[in-house]
């Protein structure tokens, strides 16, 4: 058995607390095992204090394992408060260290809000630009990302483009992040899922991708070029294709990840297959990191609503692939 994964406290006013008690019921028996840098108050269930990683495989089957990180208010179930953004932001520097370190195998970090954070100062864009900051430092194999998969039994899509308008998305739109983000992707899949020959499907930005250019030529000016340089490079990719005819089940059974151009073009499809299991995956880091794939839940926080299907699989996730990279 490998070392356990780090989960981090995500917002403790969000549905964070309650699905990590959730996925420690489902997994406590059979793993993987984990421990939670958070506040031991937050969590409803036996829980545990340990004092270093390598407690928490001893303990976790009768109870939660917990590495203290103290909250210096009360928590108000679906209240977002900013006074504990240096307690999240503690948790995630901790997970980090302790993955970069070795003591634990992979990070999973719970839901945060960015514009509680904001409000403390935080400068990063969100989860996966801190991490990204945060190992930029640690030497690694292959390219260095991060670049944003989903995945899921279904599907997998990476994004080029991730959390800025629709506006931006196409205008910013060059060849060299659509290269960097399929180059990132074909070496995660060999080293992190098993995939050995790996391949890529890259969609179209215009309706029929462009129609030969009649309907935009970003496809003859940019999305293709960019695909015929990761062909030249070796890397097994389709396209640019339709978006509208590469997400059914005849095509999905011809790649073994999309690139998609911006956020929603790879998010539709992506959860309309697969709304609760899907898991956030950040690619091209020298740590393991993953992620469920939803928000805090402030409107269902402590109503016992919230479901932990996505953070058990990106729990799951994140096993196998620290055990991959161990390999």
């Amino acid at each position: 058995m490998g070392a356990p994964l780090a989960l981090t406290m995500g917002d403790p006013a969000g549905v964070g607390p309650e699905i990590t008690v959730a996925a420690w019921r489902a997994l406590k028996q059979g793993g993987p095992a984990f421990f939670v840098i958070g506040d031991p108050d937050i969590y409803d269930g036996p829980v545990e204090a340990i004092e270093h990683p390598s407690d928490a495989v001893g303990v976790f089957s009768n109870a939660l394992p917990v590495i203290s990180t103290p909250l210096t208010a009360a928590v108000i179930p679906g209240a977002a408060d900013s006074v504990h953004a240096a307690a999240i932001i503690l948790s995630i520097e901790t997970a980090v260290e302790f993955s970069s370190s070795g003591l634990a195998g992979g990070i999973v970090t719970n839901p945060i809000s960015k514009s509680v954070l904001y409000a403390a100062g935080f400068k990063h864009p969100g989860h996966t630009e801190f991490v990204a900051s945060l190992t930029q430092n640690v030497s690694q194999d292959g390219p260095r990302g991060p670049i944003m998969m989903l995945a899921g039994e279904q599907l997998r899509v990476s994004l080029v483009s991730i959390h800025t308008s629709l506006k931006e998305a196409i205008s910013g739109l060059n060849a060299e992040a659509i290269i960097h983000t399929a180059r990132v992707t074909a070496h995660a899949l060999r080293r992190d899922f098993g995939i050995c020959e790996p391949r890529l499907a890259l969609a179209g930005l215009n309706p029929h991708a462009g129609e030969g250019g009649s309907l935009g030529r970003e496809e003859i000016t940019i999305i293709s070029p960019a695909a015929e340089a990761l062909r030249a490079d070796g890397i097994d990719i389709s396209g640019p294709l339709p978006p509208d005819a590469m997400f059914h089940e005849e095509a999905r059974a011809k790649y073994d990840a999309a690139i998609c151009l911006y956020h929603d073009q790879g998010l539709i499809p992506f959860k309309a297959l697969d709304f609760w299991g899907g898991v956030n995956v950040t690619l091209g880091l020298p740590v393991v990191r993953t992620s469920p794939d939803h928000g805090t839940g402030f409107d269902i926080a402590g109503q016992g609503k919230a479901r932990a299907d996505s953070l058990i699989a990106a729990i799951r996730l994140a096993a196998d692939m620290a055990e991959r990279r161990a390999k």
